[in-house]
């Protein structure tokens, strides 16, 4: 919206320019605007701020101050107080008596303040998503979570600590154990930041909301290693979803035992032979097929070039066998978790965005 002292300035410019002979047309195009915008301004040139009408529409059907007070009293009665419309509603078209639909008097009670929770349970509480993160190097974005590992004995279970690098979707630390513990999360992070040679505020570490994640040693650790924390919402699996894709990756691959593992022993050199192929064999998708250790390492660009000089000397001998371009060999510069809203200070981390 255009305020009126500068609508007058520019009706002046354009009388000064058709004066001289300048056509109405290119004098829209110069400043930006359209013949009927112009004309409009001419013929309404006292009005303040803004032309536009506002239209306010009231329905012939509204209900009238007395039937308002009415539903209000209704459900206010010592036989509705404690009960929500979608109760006592039908309770009334049970007796012949039709006031108004569920949805009216939600509308009603709402506008008069009274869609309070009165119930002994707790309120919902809108969470709002966590704010992205991005990565564009290996160490600076991390995820966790733990997993089932059935055992012999049905509803006991091993459990599976497992840490990796989004950027480049490396395992950096793994372990099982025969609990779920803070103590042993801190212990595995600890030994991950002195074989990663991780620095103060260079790491953020995202998780779920469970008792390892948020237990004492476990944040007492990060806050002494430096590293920041970000946490899913509750319930919400989404929100951490390379841990859960490579917990699945883990659990379908061909060699998963169909049996449970014996003891703890078996289950950790399962884990550990897994670890080796999914780094240094696995030629993962979300990162051009190269190893999650080679990208790691920073050795993907050097062979995601020489793939492309490849298929570039291909379609050199053969160009009639090509229809487009040879396929895109671009390394994958930037990751992001939970992407969908513009990066600023996040919640629930000590550092203001990811490196």
């Amino acid at each position: 919206m255009i305020p009126l002292a500068q609508r007058q300035q520019v009706l002046q410019w354009v009388d000064q320019a058709r004066s001289a002979g300048a056509r109405l047309q290119p004098i829209c195009d110069v400043l930006g605007i359209s013949s009927r915008t112009l004309q409009r301004w001419t013929q309404d040139s006292e009005v303040h701020d803004d032309a536009r009408l506002v239209r306010r529409f009231i329905p012939a059907n509204k209900l009238s101050t007395s039937e308002r007070k009415q539903l209000l009293a209704i459900a206010n009665s010592c036989e509705f107080t404690h009960l929500p419309p979608s109760q006592f509603v039908p309770i009334l078209a049970d007796r012949g008596d039709y006031l108004a639909s569920e949805s009216t008097f939600y509308r009603v009670l709402k506008e008069a303040k009274q869609l309070q929770h009165r119930q002994a349970s707790r309120p919902t509480t809108t969470r709002a998503k966590p704010m992205p993160l991005k990565a564009n190097a290996p160490n600076r974005l991390y995820s966790w979570d733990i997993t089932y590992l059935p055992t012999p004995i049905q509803g006991t279970f091993f459990y599976l600590y497992l840490f990796m690098d989004i950027y480049s979707r490396k395992i950096v630390g793994w372990q099982v154990y025969a609990q779920e513990s803070a103590d042993w999360a801190a212990q595995i992070i600890q030994d991950i930041a002195c074989n990663e040679r991780i620095e103060k505020k260079q790491v953020i570490l995202h998780s779920d909301n469970g008792g390892p994640m948020k237990g004492a040693t476990m944040l007492a650790m990060l806050q002494k290693l430096g590293i920041a924390t970000s946490f899913s919402r509750p319930a919400v699996s989404n929100d951490n979803p390379y841990s859960e894709s490579l917990f699945r990756t883990l659990k379908y691959r061909p060699v998963y035992p169909c049996e449970p593992f014996s003891d703890i022993a078996q289950a950790r050199q399962w884990v550990a032979n897994f670890v080796h192929w999914y780094n240094e064999e696995h030629r993962h998708s979300a990162i051009r097929f190269v190893t999650p250790a080679q990208r790691h390492k920073g050795l993907d660009t050097g062979l995601l070039t020489q793939r492309q000089v490849v298929y570039e000397n291909a379609k050199a001998r053969h160009p009639e066998r090509w229809s487009k371009n040879t396929r895109c060999w671009d390394p994958t510069k930037v990751v992001y978790l939970n992407p969908g809203k513009q990066p600023s200070e996040h919640r629930g981390t000590t550092m203001k965005k990811a490196a």
